[in-house]
């Protein structure tokens, strides 16, 4: 069976922006930023993930927060194609269905896994599990 589901769980990387649609919805998008574990090279990488969600709830949720706060989110993700078919653009984005601020202690930027003996840092960072979907109709 086919999966689409994401579990995100990063900082806000500025403020949130609103797009009115011409249905009169409206697209809310932010990016969360998310660190990789430590290369060999003992840099820290991060990914700047676009995330998108046309629900009220979840908007007000995400509109509360402040640049680099944590929050957790949850979607799918989508590809979409804009422009003229001469040029087109293909934008990868997590439509999100459900975000809550992240509360759980996470480690100081800089330290990682080999730093931590008992897993106990190690342990906040892994995402909680969710259930599988049952099979529909």
């Amino acid at each position: 069976m086919d999966r689409n589901e994401v579990l995100l769980v990063g900082r806000l990387s500025g403020p949130v922006e609103e797009h009115p649609l011409p249905s009169g919805d409206t697209a809310t998008k932010w990016r969360i930023i998310v660190r990789r574990r430590r290369s060999r090279r003992g840099a820290a990488l991060t990914d700047s993930i676009p995330c998108v969600t046309f629900d009220p709830e979840t908007a007000a949720v995400v509109r509360a927060l402040k640049p680099r706060d944590y929050v957790e989110v949850t979607g799918s993700f989508r590809c979409r194609v804009f422009g003229p078919s001469a040029a087109k653009i293909w934008r990868y984005e997590v439509e999100v269905s459900g975000a809550k601020p992240y509360e759980a202690d996470l480690p100081a930027p800089g330290s990682g896994p080999e730093d931590d003996t008992d897993g106990s840092q190690v342990a906040t960072l892994i995402p909680r599990q969710v259930q599988y979907l049952a099979p529909t109709g």
